[in-house]
């Protein structure tokens, strides 16, 4: 069995937060999160990430009406809207790979909010034109700016237990092995 560290223990205890208390996220830990987005990998070190914090309720309150899977923010203190800089992207095809930075700075910031006590949850807004453009308008963003995901954050009104997502069959080792994963997923109907 593999000892358990902080890290480990703080990714596999994190999970989606959908209801919080009315209490704001202070300034310091907001930087924080910020800081850690920031420290993730880019393509080329391009780092082609924007992070916008809106804590002005009346904002907060208007998502909804692009990302309707964004309801929670009505209750939540705080949101941090992850866009892509196409300013400050690679060229041609590898462009898209800003998709990837800025995801993996997004799941930096929900890790660093579920360390410090906070709750998040990831609501996706591209490539939904709809809701992309909508966030667009609504922070009165350029067309250059494209906003990836919406982080809604505060602290949990109730504590939410993570789910353990470990599944042997989604892994393999040096190459594809098909007769090995279609046994398992038999041994596990025969269960």
């Amino acid at each position: 069995m593999m000892e358990k560290n902080q890290i480990f223990e703080n990714i596999m205890s994190r999970t989606s937060v959908r209801s919080y208390t009315d209490i704001p996220v202070e300034r310091e830990k907001v930087e924080m999160m910020l800081r850690a987005g920031m420290a993730a990998p880019s393509a080329c070190n391009k780092q082609p990430w924007h992070f916008v914090v809106i804590n002005d309720r009346e904002i907060l309150d208007q998502i909804p009406q692009f990302s309707p899977y964004a309801s929670m923010v009505k209750q939540a203190p705080l949101a941090i809207v992850v866009c892509g800089c196409l300013d400050k992207t690679l060229e041609g095809t590898e462009q898209e790979f800003w998709i990837q930075d800025c995801s993996a700075a997004t799941e930096n910031i929900l890790l660093m909010a579920h360390g410090l006590g906070l709750g998040g949850v990831w609501t996706a807004l591209y490539p939904l034109k709809e809701r992309y453009e909508g966030m667009q308008q609504l922070l009165h963003l350029p067309k250059t700016m494209i906003p990836l995901n919406t982080l809604i954050i505060g602290y949990p009104k109730n504590q939410a237990e993570a789910k353990d997502k470990w599944k042997e069959e989604n892994v393999s080792y040096n190459k594809w092995m098909e007769k090995i994963h279609n046994t398992r997923k038999k041994d596990r109907k025969k269960l």
